[in-house]
């Protein structure tokens, strides 16, 4: 039975854990700042100033 030590756990997550959340983060930025995502932007920025009208 292999036991999973904190080093093996550290090790991985320097490894792994940052590649991993580099692509998340890289995929966050290429969602936002896809085409055609302006306008639902734009619109969700105008929905605290709806109720002034």
């Amino acid at each position: 039975m292999n036991d999973i030590t904190y080093e093996m756990a550290r090790h991985f997550s320097d490894t792994w854990g940052l590649l991993f959340l580099f692509l998340v983060f890289v995929a966050v930025i290429v969602w936002v700042m896809r085409p055609g995502a302006g306008k639902k932007y734009d619109r969700n920025a105008e929905i605290p100033f709806a109720e002034d009208e």
